[in-house]
């Protein structure tokens, strides 16, 4: 066989073979990492299901900031910033995502400043944590620090609202610290266990 005839009937993919492997490749790994962030999101917006109000303050207890922990530690910074820049869309256009429902009107109320803060605080989460040996104390480290970047938001809207820090505090922090150290070891036991196990 000539050496024309051998290129020709070269069983090795071409260059623009090759070429369109990896940009069906790509197209797979964006839509793969597109669905874990609308699931991100959606996981979210179930944890927010799971609230209580509370009579003397007008943000309720809820589920919502564990989820959004949970989503930075597992995801990481940018695809953990990004779920929640969505979920948090996803409720500014009205869909039922929040813990009391949807709607621009819940980013000006009382929770809106908890509410813009999540994108911030799953990038927190995930940015110290995915840069850590991956154990559960840094996970909690992470949690903690992120939860300091959530109550900076949500007082100083609350402050505004009120205008009144001490209100702020009162309304935002005293009834949930308790149960926000009890979401900080609940998402850090379970990113550690299952970095752990990515990793055995």
């Amino acid at each position: 066989m000539s050496k024309v005839a051998a290129k020709v009937f070269d069983p090795q993919p071409s260059f623009i073979d090759r070429g369109i492997d990896r940009e069906k490749d790509w197209k797979v790994e964006w839509a793969r990492q597109a669905a874990i962030v609308v699931s991100a999101s959606l996981f979210v917006a179930l944890c927010a299901r799971v609230t209580v109000p509370l009579p003397f303050t007008p943000v309720p207890l809820t589920l919502q900031n564990f989820g959004v922990l949970t989503v930075g530690l597992l995801l990481g910074s940018r695809r953990g910033f990004a779920a929640l820049a969505l979920y948090v869309a996803e409720g500014a256009c009205g869909l039922p995502v929040f813990s009391l429902g949807g709607g621009i009107a819940y980013l000006l109320g009382p929770t809106g400043g908890f509410l813009l803060a999540y994108p911030l605080v799953a990038f927190v989460a995930g940015y110290i944590y995915e840069r850590s040996s991956r154990r559960f104390a840094w996970a909690a480290l992470s949690s903690v620090a992120a939860e300091l970047v959530l109550f900076a938001g949500g007082l100083s809207w609350l402050a505004v609202l009120t205008h009144s820090v001490s209100l702020a505090i009162r309304f935002g922090l005293y009834w949930f610290v308790f149960a926000e150290v009890i979401k900080v070891l609940m998402a850090a036991s379970f990113a550690a266990r299952w970095h752990q196990r990515r990793s055995a």
